[in-house]
């Protein structure tokens, strides 16, 4: 199915592009999220119509996402979890615990912008973590996972 973005997608186009993707792709995921429209002669007109109203929006959230970023760059958050006298935690600790902590902090972030790609963390130690606040920004902060007490 062929489809025109509306906005930036990671891996597939920047706005205006006309993209052919699996049809599954496109109806369960870029036009209901309103990422992507038909490619038909009347939405083409419609996004025409709209470009530089899309565009100033995209400009938008690209320089929010770029503050965002800035408050994020460096911070540091401490995690407590039970741990052996190894080092290894009994448990792990994943995005949503980092999410929670950063909230605690007074930053909001969401679970599925924060990236790791070894996936959840076993042992205690630092690790630096990215956190992908927009397709084109992103911020690493250091993840500080400690015995408890």
């Amino acid at each position: 199915m062929q489809v025109i973005l509306m906005e930036k997608v990671v891996n597939l186009g920047g706005l205006g592009d006309v993209v052919k993707v699996k049809d599954g792709y496109a109806r369960n995921y870029l036009i209901p999220q309103g990422k992507a429209k038909r490619a038909t002669e009347e939405n083409k007109k419609f996004f025409e119509g709209k470009r530089a109203e899309l565009e100033k929006a995209q400009a938008e959230k690209l320089s929010a996402a770029q503050e965002k970023a800035g408050k994020l760059e460096g911070q540091r958050v401490e995690i407590a979890r039970k741990a052996g006298v190894d080092g290894r935690l009994f448990g792990s600790v994943s995005n949503i615990d980092i999410a929670e902590a950063l909230k605690a902090q007074g930053i909001e972030v969401d679970k599925a912008d924060i990236r790791l790609p070894q996936g959840p963390f076993k042992m205690i130690g630092e690790n630096e973590v990215e956190v992908g606040v927009h397709t084109d920004v992103t911020a690493k902060i250091t993840v500080a996972v400690v015995a408890e007490q």
